[in-house]
């Protein structure tokens, strides 16, 4: 499995914004840079979180894109699946023995989508930063 562009760049984008404090606001131009996303791909991808109710904007001075629903409760799996469809590692499914096997496979990565949030990635990401080593 591989993720899209938008996918990736949707979930970097969204980490970024939940490590900031509660109620950040986030211009394009500065997310797109710290982050490293073409700008007018960036703009699209924040449009359909907006749409599907993860982000809000605001226009205006001092205005953005800020986080409507808590890192904590934003999964992997509602984002991947917005941007890349529901994961099937065997889309065609032109054999029976492998659709069966592959079908495990599946759930195991639906479940971890659906329990991993970009507020375990953040943890995880401050876990390794908190990590130094000594010689």
């Amino acid at each position: 499995m591989k993720l899209s562009k938008k996918a990736e760049y949707a979930l970097r984008a969204l980490v970024a914004m939940g490590r900031a404090r509660e109620g950040a606001n986030f211009s394009i131009q500065e997310l797109a840079k710290s982050e490293g996303i073409p700008l007018k791909f960036l703009e699209q991808i924040l449009l359909s979180l907006k749409n599907s109710g993860i982000l809000r904007s605001k226009r205006g001075v001092g205005g953005g894109y800020q986080l409507l629903v808590k890192p904590a409760k934003i999964t992997l799996g509602e984002v991947v699946a917005l941007f890349d469809g529901p994961f099937d590692p065997l889309p065609g499914r032109e054999s029976e023995a492998l659709s069966n096997v592959f079908a495990d496979l599946r759930e195991q990565v639906i479940e971890w989508f659906s329990l991993t949030t970009v507020a375990n990635v953040i943890e995880k990401e401050q876990q390794r930063e908190t990590v130094s080593f000594e010689i």
